[in-house]
């Protein structure tokens, strides 16, 4: 929900370190994969209880995964396969921070950790399973005009996310019903996402697809 209105001021933040990673030829797939090993590195830090390095990790990854993208822009050299492997790797980023939260307490943040996972599972699959037909129908997407992928809007996006794993860190000890309130609003996005993607599709006249 909140993506549209922290991209642009973003990008100025961005554009220095951006400058400096394409003098030095660094390629921005380079930049996914050291974003992703770094955010991996978040999962051990978080079994260990060690919230502050864990924090530092995540906000390290955004940060990484921030300029792939505006570095790539930068170079003219965005591609479909740049911006698949960065959308994968995000995903299985997401994914591994709550299981960092259940390996630290079992006993009290399994279910909850699981129920997330779940939803994300949810969000995830109606995000990218409406790309593919919206890309196919070249649908419009002012909003997220430079991204690889057509980003469907919902109560939960990238920056929500981020915000929810900042505040399990923070305070740990509340995890569980941070997990539950976030997994609320991510069921909302699957429901908002999977009746507005069927709607929006079924207004298009397009071939059936073969089953």
């Amino acid at each position: 929900m909140l993506d549209r209105f922290v991209t642009p001021y973003i990008k100025p933040i961005l554009t220095p370190v951006v400058e400096q990673l394409d003098k030095r030829g660094i390629h921005p797939d380079q930049v996914t994969l050291v974003g992703f090993v770094i955010g991996l590195l978040a999962v051990p830090l978080l079994a260990a209880q060690l919230w502050g390095a864990a924090l530092i990790m995540i906000i390290l990854n955004r940060v990484l995964d921030g300029l792939d993208g505006a570095l790539a822009r930068h170079q003219k050299s965005s591609s479909s396969a740049g911006g698949y492997l960065d959308i994968c790797v995000d995903f299985l980023f997401y994914a591994a921070i709550p299981v960092g939260f259940a390996l630290a307490n079992p006993a009290a943040n399994a279910l909850p950790a699981v129920v997330l996972l779940s939803v994300f599972i949810g969000t995830g699959s109606t995000f990218l399973a409406f790309a593919i037909p919206a890309e196919k129908l070249n649908l419009a997407r002012p909003q997220f005009a430079n991204k690889s992928f057509y980003f469907l809007n919902g109560l939960t996006e990238g920056t929500e996310t981020i915000a929810f794993f900042v505040a399990f860190c923070l305070w740990p000890a509340y995890f569980p019903e941070l997990a539950y309130s976030f997994a609320f609003l991510a069921a909302i996005t699957v429901f908002t996402r999977l009746h507005g993607g069927y709607q929006t599709l079924k207004s298009h006249n397009s071939k059936p697809e073969e089953k």
